[in-house]
């Protein structure tokens, strides 16, 4: 896996790892003074706040990857590594029992922690699982071939180095050797002669002056 390869999944994992954490996860219902039954949904970043932090987590160590040096590369892959592994723990807590999580979000809609129905699931828990499981394959994979990126890289600088000219390949002065149909002293094609025709301006100021034409014609 290529380093920029390696950049990317990191970067679209973290984002889909928010897209699977924002929707609800648990859903369920309470009963209050006031109505029999009211719907109680809780969202995969409430229910397992470990998801939403490994996102953000995985979009830092993208970045990380794309910017740092060969150390702190590995570094970056291995809290990428992590947060995989977080996201994963976080959901199988709720998977495993969703009964707390949606008790948390009854408590904090309705003020009622006694459940009148039974726990659900959605499908989005088991989409942030697959994500999580994704970001540490390649993490780990990223790190086994980050070993020839940097010689990769080096190999290539060195090739560009040697193969490079010393200059732009343009003889020193060639832009201001004039061309045939512009002899030296001209900037416009004029005779080499023009400068001493041209009238001084003083002379040109004096001349009307006294009312003379100071082009003599």
């Amino acid at each position: 896996m290529t380093r920029t390869r390696t950049v990317l999944a990191l970067l679209v994992l973290g984002a889909l790892t928010f897209g699977t954490g924002s929707p609800t996860w648990v859903t369920t219902t309470v009963a209050t003074a006031l109505e029999p039954e009211v719907a109680v949904a809780a969202a995969g970043t409430s229910a397992a706040p470990g998801v939403g932090a490994g996102a953000l987590v995985l979009l830092a160590a993208g970045i990380a990857c794309a910017l740092t040096g060969r150390v702190a590369r590995y570094v970056a892959l291995t809290v990428a590594a992590a947060a995989g592994v977080l996201v994963v723990a976080s959901t199988l807590v709720v998977v495993s029992d969703p009964v707390p999580a949606a008790t948390a979000a009854a408590s904090a809609t309705s003020g009622v922690t006694e459940l009148t129905s039974p726990v659900t699931l959605t499908a989005w828990p088991w989409a942030a699982l697959a994500t999580g499981v994704l970001a540490v394959v390649v993490a780990v994979w990223g790190a086994v071939a980050a070993r020839g990126w940097a010689a990769t890289s080096g190999r290539h600088e060195r090739a560009g180095a040697a193969g490079a000219p010393a200059g732009d390949g343009t003889p020193t002065g060639a832009g201001d050797t004039p061309s045939a149909g512009h002899p030296a002293g001209s900037a416009d094609g004029d005779s080499p002669g023009t400068d001493d025709d041209e009238i001084d301006p003083h002379d040109a100021w004096d001349a009307l002056s006294r009312g003379d034409d100071p082009t003599g014609r």
